[in-house]
């Protein structure tokens, strides 16, 4: 009766402990993911020609388009070789791709458990016995003895509970997180160069505005003195005149300062010294050549962004852990083998009379450990549950961040267009006070309220050119620019 009862109760004992200690199934967390972003809904950019020729069109899946090198779709050769030149030389960069590095190494530590561990030894000793280790008597001499050994030992511990299995598979997972934030330190390089440059091709244009500006109050100043000599006006004009010219270059110098701070943020992403990089000038005189970005389905972006990838893969790895911390509560079997030889020459280790051998099997599992393994399941758990939370955030900052940067597009490109309408109003209004002025017909303030009114217009339609350029790869940096999942193989990934 009672090997009846064994017999039924063993088995479920033996599935109860197998389903106890396995690693839990991971469960993707349910991410509200909306059919379509919003803002796509609300504008609709036209077809412009993308990379190598392809169409790019709205509401069409990111993963259908063009991958790789996004910046191309810019058709600017001076952008194409800054994003080279940082990719290849900055400093962050190296440090992600040296994270990587390690993190593939770990891996491969872990995996090794896996294997059987097999090593030999070689050695000699050479001692002195107490004469009761030999069966002498009591204060007898002893001579001292030398002896030669060599053995072949090997070791495999049986994954009976997949503890090892456990600790292999998040070890991976900690090496596909790193490599994702490869990618995503990547994709965030090539978007600050992008940025940092047209933000100073931007400041390039303002700056010919400005001077533009300056010129122009440089001569009202020799035409208002000349005036003013001949008694035509009073000093009031003049001194008015003067202020203008003097604020006009105090503007300038300001767009210096400006200029010279990106240029150096520039050529720290490049990893140059800042004394040693200047940036050529070239004004953004058009934004009409921006690429239309399409915003393509939200699911998309779960896939296409490295940071979500990378939240993914720390989930994934957090859940394999609790396999791992399962597994130390559970019997661990180990196989251990050694042979060789003993001898008292070196010559006579290898001899079939001096061979011994050893085979063991041992079992081992805590009894009582003060609660430490269930605390650690219990923190593995809290690991997870910290993993799900971070993983939820990053999707739902992707989902924010291209709904404000499609926002920031459309608000963009409607300014643009009334700020156009307003620089021709103003240049029309500027040349008739001009006029007027000239044919002493108006005062010397309403001309200068309309270059005023001019240049102002005239600032903030280069400064929209500008914020519409940053925004763009802004929003392509959001949508997980052209990022794919190729092995990161050292310094040499430029796929992204």
């Amino acid at each position: 009766m009672n090997n009846m009862i064994a017999r039924g109760v063993a088995p479920l004992l033996a599935a109860l402990l197998l389903t106890a200690c396995a690693t839990p199934a991971f469960q993707q967390p349910a991410i509200d993911t909306p059919t379509a972003f919003r803002e796509s809904q609300v504008s609709k950019p036209a077809e412009v020609d993308g990379i190598d020729g392809a169409r790019w069109k709205p509401a069409q899946p990111a993963e259908q388009q063009p991958r790789g090198q996004w910046w191309l779709a810019f058709n600017d050769r001076a952008l194409t070789a800054l994003v080279n030149e940082a990719s290849a030389n900055n400093a962050n960069l190296a440090v992600a791709a040296a994270r990587v590095e390690q993190a593939r190494a770990i891996a491969g530590i872990a995996n090794a458990d896996r294997m059987p561990q097999v090593g030999i030894g070689i050695g000699a000793q050479r001692a002195r016995p107490a004469p009761l280790e030999v069966n002498l008597p009591q204060g007898s001499a002893t001579p001292p003895q030398t002896s030669y050994t060599a053995s072949l030992t090997a070791s495999y511990e049986v994954d009976l509970f997949g503890r090892v299995a456990a600790g292999v598979s998040a070890a991976r997972g900690d090496a596909a997180t790193s490599e994702a934030n490869y990618r995503s330190v990547l994709l965030a390089l090539q978007a600050d160069v992008a940025q940092t440059y047209f933000r100073l091709r931007a400041l390039d244009a303002e700056t010919d505005t400005v001077a533009q500006t300056v010129r122009l109050r440089d001569e009202s100043v020799k035409v208002t003195q000349r005036r003013f000599d001949l008694g035509d006006i009073g000093e009031f004009d003049l001194s008015r005149a003067r202020t203008e010219l003097a604020t006009a270059r105090a503007e300038a110098i300001g767009l210096e300062r400006q200029r010279a701070t990106a240029e150096h943020a520039l050529a720290v992403l490049l990893g140059k010294p800042a004394a040693h990089y200047v940036a050529g000038t070239s004004p953004l005189l058009d934004a009409t050549a921006l690429p239309a970005i399409p915003a393509g389905l939200p699911s998309t972006l779960l896939e296409r962004r490295p940071d979500i990838v990378a939240a993914q893969r720390t989930m994934e790895a957090s859940n394999a852990r609790i396999g791992v911390a399962r597994g130390a509560m559970f019997p661990a079997l180990t196989i251990s083998a050694a042979g060789g030889g003993l001898g008292g020459a070196f010559s006579e280790v290898f001899k079939w009379s001096s061979r011994s051998w050893v085979l063991g099997l041992l079992t081992s599992m805590p009894i009582i450990d003060g609660g430490r393994n269930r605390a650690n399941v219990e923190a593995s758990y809290a690991v997870l549950e910290e993993s799900v939370g971070g993983y939820r955030q990053s999707v739902l900052t992707a989902f924010a961040e291209v709904e404000d940067n499609l926002a920031g597009l459309r608000i963009l490109s409607g300014q643009a267009e009334q700020i156009d309408a307003a620089v021709l109003s103003a240049r029309r209004s500027a040349d008739l006070a001009q006029k007027l002025y000239d044919a002493g017909r108006s005062s010397y303030l309403e001309l200068l309220d309309a270059q005023r009114n001019l240049a102002s217009v005239e600032r903030t339609a280069v400064q929209l050119r500008g914020n519409r350029a940053v925004t763009t790869v802004a929003l392509i940096r959001s949508l997980g620019g052209g990022w794919d999942a190729q092995p990161v193989d050292g310094r040499t990934v430029a796929q992204n």
